[in-house]
């Protein structure tokens, strides 16, 4: 039996995608930490892995609008690499407690780990007309107005809600969609 309800049918049409990190660490707080997802995320798109149409980094998770004809892989990609920056990162800035946290989240069966950053999938839910890319990109981009962070989506500046308000954002989007 499958872990997840949420699985990738279609990979010619773009998916809603959210990343959430274990016990919903704040993670994103840090800089540096949240700079490694907006690397990375940038890197998929230079190199022609991923398409992202709209994204959020939140504190403690990130929602994206993205395509790709692997979306599945690349988003394991992404997961595991950013998980093993920001772990070594954290062992850098010696910052223990929140390493042993990621240390207690992990999952039994990983075997193959110390730590563990992000929650298991991604939750993929396929874009399937343009009445649902408009209702979750407004998801996407009001997620930092609704966690009281900020009042306008455009005042957030980890997110392409810039991009749509032609500000260019720390990530590369397509809004021609």
């Amino acid at each position: 039996m499958a872990r997840s309800r949420y699985k990738i049918f279609d990979t010619a049409k773009p998916h809603f995608l959210t990343c959430t990190v274990v016990q919903w660490i704040k993670l994103f707080d840090y800089k540096e930490l949240r700079q490694v997802v907006v690397d990375s995320l940038n890197f998929m798109v230079k190199h022609d892995r991923l398409q992202i149409y709209a994204y959020v980094i939140m504190p403690n998770h990130t929602h994206l609008i993205a395509l790709s004809d692997q979306l599945a892989k690349e988003m394991a990609s992404f997961k595991s690499f950013t998980a093993r920056k920001i772990i070594d990162t954290l062992k850098s800035q010696k910052e223990n407690f929140i390493l042993k946290r990621l240390a207690e989240c992990k999952l039994k069966f990983k075997h193959d780990r110390t730590y563990q950053v992000w929650q298991e999938g991604s939750h993929p839910q396929e874009i399937q007309n343009e009445a649902m890319m408009l209702q979750k990109i407004d998801y996407i981009h009001y997620n930092p107005v609704r966690a009281g962070y900020v009042e306008d989506p455009i005042e957030w500046i980890y997110s392409s809600a810039r991009d749509y308000n032609d500000i260019k954002g720390p990530i590369e989007v397509n809004t021609d969609w």
